[in-house]
């Protein structure tokens, strides 16, 4: 019996160790950690990449999508709207703003926000509370529908701050994602498809002045050393880290790629009539940070799998206006079916790049066989 965790970065390592180490002992051979060369050079090659004018390295994507909500002129008591069915830490940023967050449902075939469901949410608000931006969240890899949702953005006067933290090199109708709205905020945890070997995150604009802010926001304020013209935060993303991801960010579009192998592999070797499998939308090119299959026996599966070797992980279990730490938003079940019923259907299976054929086909055989 195979032994498949559901992630690995040991082996990812192992392929680019030569490469990792250099790039690490030049920063410490430099002698600089903070706000230096490896920085400023990254910030260029990750904005380029998402056809991006600027890019802002911060401490992880929580602080890309705090800043960003700071950046744009959120301020306490504002409101939010994102979608129920995103980690935590996406609505952790708009409380760490001083916001509201506000919620609307899901496409329950992208698992994205519906821009249906916006429209609905804006036209019904109540008018105590100031709306000021929303975060539609490319979740698992997938971009959102995003045109409706910047056009709906447009006539109610929001800003759109994209959470792409999980989706690197995620393309909606050929445009990399991060690059559509105001904002687009990347997260680099270590197992992300683009990951650093500790927290950190980066926010792309084409927005100058939203650029300069985003700057001075994650430095103290500064404008210059010593010269604080705004309130800011400490949020900046170190020299080591920056060296590790200039390296990976050449390997990126390779190990989407693979993803991309993999999950095809998934989508023809699964032939249970009972899992439902992911669908990438005409719209979009999926980057697979998460396969995840949907089925009526969620615990039964992952024990199931478990039994055969196969690690898998439920993103997410609980909705965040059922986590305990929201019951202040007074929201109750059964407010937001789609994203209610995913939660208690999904099964992420593993998908990182450095998975053979066998395993993933080991994989398949073990779903045929529940």
């Amino acid at each position: 019996m195979m032994q498949i965790p559901f992630g690995d970065l040991k082996r990812q390592y192992l392929t680019i160790k030569e490469e990792i180490d250099e790039a690490i002992s030049n920063v410490l051979a430099r002698g600089w950690f903070i706000m230096g060369e490896e920085l400023r050079t990254f910030e260029e090659e990750f904005a380029k990449y998402c056809n991006a004018k600027y890019g802002i390295g911060v401490g992880s994507g929580t602080e890309a999508l705090h800043l960003s909500l700071v950046a744009c002129g959120v301020e306490p008591g504002d409101e939010v709207i994102t979608v129920p069915n995103t980690a935590v830490p996406t609505v952790s940023a708009i409380s760490c703003a001083g916001a509201r967050p506000a919620f609307v449902d899901i496409d329950p075939n992208n698992y994205s926000m519906d821009p249906s469901k916006l429209e609905d949410y804006l036209k019904k608000r109540s008018t105590t509370r100031k709306v000021k931006a929303v975060i539609p969240v490319h979740l698992y890899g997938h971009p959102a529908d995003m045109d409706p949702i910047l056009e709906i953005a447009q006539r109610y006067g929001l800003k759109v701050i994209e959470d792409a933290c999980q989706a690197h090199g995620a393309e909606y109708k050929n445009q990399k994602v991060g690059s559509l709205g105001d904002a687009g905020c990347f997260s680099f945890y270590p197992s992300k498809n683009l990951g650093a070997y500790g927290d950190g995150g980066m926010i792309v604009t084409n927005d100058s002045d939203l650029a300069k802010r985003l700057s001075m926001l994650r430095n103290y304020g500064q404008e210059n050393r010593y010269h604080h013209k705004i309130k800011g935060f400490n949020s900046r993303l170190d020299e080591i880290q920056a060296a590790i991801l200039r390296i990976k960010l050449r390997h990126l579009d390779r190990w989407n790629k693979r993803r991309r192998q993999i999950a095809k592999i998934y989508d023809q070797g699964t032939a249970l009539s009972e899992i439902k499998k992911p669908i990438e939308m005409g719209y979009s090119k999926h980057v697979y940070h998460l396969y995840v299959i949907r089925t009526k026996n969620q615990e039964e599966t992952q024990q199931n799998l478990l039994d055969n070797g196969i690690e898998t992980i439920i993103h997410y279990p609980i909705p965040i206006h059922l986590q305990e730490a929201y019951k202040d938003l007074k929201l109750k079940e059964s407010k937001f079916p789609h994203a209610e019923l995913h939660a208690t259907e999904s099964v992420s299976l593993p998908v990182y790049p450095e998975l053979k054929d066998s395993e993933v086909q080991y994989i398949c055989d073990a779903i045929s066989g529940l």
